[in-house]
């Protein structure tokens, strides 16, 4: 394929041809052409070595196996958990270039079918995914032992707003360099198309303002006792609860103490009702209400116990007295994509949402209105019905085709999957991530101007996260220039080990 490289693609490769090299760069700017320019360096340097492509998703790999045929103009291997293993062992033998989804790759290398001392390169697509136990970590640093030609690139378009969790990443891919671009760099401003915000504010209805007064006030009541037990001091985040909640389980597992019983009653019970007011004022009425009628049928001890609660009886009348059914987001949703599309009928607008059940529901009144709309989920899992990598690739070439106009996706339609341009991203809801908030404004304004917009519920945690996803990203950015600037990152054993 012919292809031009542009200025600062040509100095990202040659600068991550040299040294283990995170790449920082905004989506749609090219970040797959750089690893594909260092792959085509390293097989020239040592022709007798192979290329490995890792991505997190089936869709993704397919994508990258794509990219690099075109580019490299050879043949890419596609190896995931849905070739069978014979097969894998037969592209092991005869293949040069590799795109693989990670776990994959290191079931077949715990099983000694496949070894990394022959690949001159690694490829961590979404490399902020390298934290924890992740299975890039282990791949990570099997190569760098193995190997003699090790050499990894590790590309994201945001690696996270902590300098912990952006060390975790240098320290597990083994990075030496970082290069990050922005916006605003002049090598990348040219290529970057104006983006518009705009922030749609609604109200909650009445009837959801009450539910969330007597929902506040129940949260209120425990951390109260739980302050008070001075088993918390302030008022913790969801995965704090979540963390706390875990720690007395496993005491409680050891000890069988009756007190510790008692506060895991109080923080399981409090961790529902975070999850009720996060439905109430980001999903609406309905999703409440099939929420409830999930607790009522429950056996479990603790979701009976909060039944039993006044303010909860007094909320399930309420929710059965209702008639409303939509949070008043969806409304607006509907008036907003229909101004644009009076405006413009050939626009493609993505919609995001945090659940599956949101997106499903967003396609269905869209439809009902008349607009062309179809959804893009992750694949099936635990019973809920899902897409199929196939599915997924159909319809995202439908989209491009513009057979329909509107896109509601889940997180699947964040990450690296190849939709070249929107006219229009709407936030359904923000998200507290600056990751996953960067992945999801990199749909606009690659090719042509593009608008992003914020639909935000007034006085609900819409607000606190629209605000900490702004935050985290400017702390994000501040991080990796430091740490771009400094001459080389920490050393490992395993770099000692090499010298």
């Amino acid at each position: 394929m012919q292809f031009e490289p542009r200025e600062y693609q040509l100095k990202i490769a040659e600068r991550a041809s040299k040294a283990n090299t995170l790449v920082v760069l905004p989506t749609g700017l090219g970040k797959t052409l750089i690893a594909a320019m260092v792959a085509k360096k390293r097989l020239e340097q040592h022709p007798q070595t192979k290329i490995l492509i890792l991505a997190p998703t089936r869709p993704l790999a397919a994508q990258h196996k794509e990219t690099f045929e075109k580019f490299l103009n050879q043949e890419v291997f596609l190896i995931t958990g849905k070739v069978n293993l014979e097969k894998r062992k037969e592209m092991y033998k005869v293949a040069k270039i590799i795109s693989a989804t990670p776990q994959a790759i290191l079931n077949d290398l715990k099983r000694k079918i496949f070894d990394l001392s022959e690949f001159s390169l690694v490829v961590f697509d979404e490399a902020h995914r390298a934290v924890k136990d992740y299975a890039y970590v282990p791949i990570a640093k099997e190569y760098y032992k193995t190997s003699p030609y090790s050499l990894i690139l590790g590309l994201t378009a945001s690696p996270g707003s902590s300098k912990e969790r952006i060390d975790e990443i240098c320290e597990n891919l083994f990075i030496k360099q970082i290069e990050i671009r922005t916006e605003k760099d002049l090598d990348v401003k040219k290529y970057v198309k104006p983006v518009k915000f705009e922030w749609v504010y609604v109200d909650l209805s009445d009837n959801l303002k009450k539910i969330r007064e007597e929902l506040l006030e129940i949260e209120k009541e425990i951390l109260q006792s739980l302050k008070e037990k001075g088993v918390i001091s302030k008022k913790l985040t969801k995965k704090e609860l979540i963390n706390l909640h875990k720690k007395f389980v496993e005491s409680y597992k050891q000890t069988k103490d009756g007190n510790l019983f008692g506060l895991i009653s109080k923080l399981s019970i409090l961790l529902k009702i975070e999850h009720m007011l996060e439905l109430l004022e980001t999903q609406g009425m309905e999703s409440l209400r099939k929420y409830f009628e999930k607790l009522k049928k429950s056996n479990k001890r603790f979701d009976k116990v909060l039944m039993k609660n006044e303010k909860i009886s007094r909320i399930s009348l309420i929710l059965s007295l209702s008639k409303e059914k939509e949070h008043p987001k969806v409304l607006k949703l509907v008036e907003l994509i229909k101004e644009i599309l009076k405006k413009n009928e050939m626009a493609k607008i993505i919609v995001f949402a945090n659940y599956r059940d949101t997106v499903k529901k967003l396609n269905e009144i869209l439809r009902k209105e008349g607009i062309k709309s179809d959804i893009l989920v992750g694949q099936s899992r635990k019973g809920k019905d899902g897409l199929s990598q196939k599915e997924q690739i159909e319809k995202i070439k439908r989209f491009v085709n513009l057979e329909f106009n509107v896109l509601c996706g889940t997180s699947i339609t964040e990450e690296g999957l190849d939709i070249p341009q929107v006219d229009y991203t709407i936030f359904y809801e923000p998200v507290p991530s600056e990751i996953r908030s960067i992945q999801r404004r990199g749909r606009t304004g690659r090719t042509h101007p593009g608008t992003v917009i914020f639909l935000i519920t007034k006085k609900t945690r819409d607000e606190a996260y629209y605000w900490a996803a702004f935050h985290k990203e400017k702390r994000m950015k501040r991080i990796l220039f430091d740490l771009k600037n400094k001459k080389t990152l920490k050393k490992t054993l395993f770099d000692w080990l090499k010298v």
